[in-house]
């Protein structure tokens, strides 16, 4: 789990990773003949922001985990995060815009977005923009699953890397829990063996990018609306999928009701204080957010998927599809973080 920052801090990441999703793919009228976007110099001026923005974050973390409150005495170890995190969301954004650009499709650079000092993770994603409906599900299919795929290719031996050089402790106090899915717990049995009662990895810098980076995949493989997971997911099935996007989407109400029940109602039961009823609903609130941030994205975006001119998939990409929703089932985390107090 992270070291756990201050209370300051705790709540910049729940800002944060609520906010960090922002990798669909838009697409809009019919751009596949227009030559593809060649401008650079707004999102070269974007990355290096974000550069900043993620270099001062990772100070922040390394920081919080030795018991410094300034960040800037561990700037220089922020690129133990900033790199990783980096390289990762580079390789997604890439993917995409390379998968694009094979297919012909007018796509933009990626748009990075930068936030220091309002999400914990330094940034909110990053935005490519497609100047055209992609009229194959064979193009649908290698666009929407190139990013996720190539950014698995860095975050995993990050991850591996990261949790190899992370102390195994016995916390006490606020803790910061982080996400559990079942490829994370896997890797974690796999690289540090069973673990005793009470005790859990403490995420150093280089580990915790890698758990970001399956964190942004996992919500980019949602199937609703045009995240890569809605792409992938039409490509596979077609038109059906906007009734299985809906019901994904509530799904996303459902799981904010059952953290309710997990974390609201024995506080409530036990009659505990506004400091763990204000803990306890911190920890159940992110899916609400989701559901109301696509809700109000698939109402711009006119709700439906925009079909595509065949209903062809070949073999070969329809067990990319697959693998693809079978990979966002690894990575789903029920609980993205939680807040919580070991007694000592």
């Amino acid at each position: 789990m992270p070291s756990a920052p201050s209370r300051g801090a705790e709540a910049t990441n729940d800002l944060e990773e609520d906010s960090l999703d922002d990798d669909d793919l838009e697409a809009s009228g019919d751009g596949r003949t227009g030559p593809p976007h060649t401008r650079w110099k707004l999102p070269l001026g974007l990355f290096l922001a974000t550069v900043a923005a993620v270099w001062h974050a990772g100070a922040s973390y390394v920081a919080a985990g030795r018991g410094l409150e300034n960040p800037w005495d561990a700037v220089a170890d922020g690129w133990q995060y900033a790199v990783p995190l980096l390289a990762i969301l580079l390789c997604h954004e890439f993917g995409h815009y390379v998968a694009a650009r094979l297919h012909g499709v007018n796509a933009t650079l990626p748009f990075f977005i930068p936030a220091p000092f309002i999400s914990y993770f330094g940034t909110m994603g990053a935005v490519i923009r497609m100047r055209g409906r992609i009229r194959s599900r064979n193009a649908l299919l290698d666009i929407g699953a190139a990013g996720p795929l190539a950014g698995l290719v860095i975050a995993l031996p990050v991850l591996v890397i990261g949790l190899a050089t992370s102390p195994v402790e016995h916390p006490t106090g606020f803790v910061i829990q982080e996400g559990q899915s079942l490829l994370y717990v896997a890797l974690k049995r796999a690289v540090l063996g069973p673990l005793e009662a009470g005790a859990d990895v403490s995420l150093n810098a280089v580990a915790f990018a890698g758990w970001v980076g399956l964190f942004v995949t996992a919500l980019n493989l949602l199937p609703i609306g045009q995240l890569d997971g809605g792409h992938i997911a039409y490509a596979l099935f077609g038109p059906r999928q906007n009734r299985i996007s809906r019901v994904v989407h509530l799904g996303l109400l459902g799981m904010f009701l059952l953290n309710v029940w997990w974390f609201v109602a024995p506080v409530v039961r036990g009659g505990l204080s506004g400091d763990h009823l204000a803990m306890a609903v911190g920890n159940s609130i992110f899916w609400l957010f989701w559901f109301g941030l696509l809700w109000g994205v698939g109402r711009a975006s006119g709700g439906n998927h925009p079909p595509t001119d065949d209903d062809a998939l070949s073999p070969g990409r329809r067990l990319v599809a697959i693998l693809s929703l079978v990979i966002f089932v690894l990575l789903f985390m029920p609980t993205p973080w939680s807040t919580r107090l070991v007694p000592e």
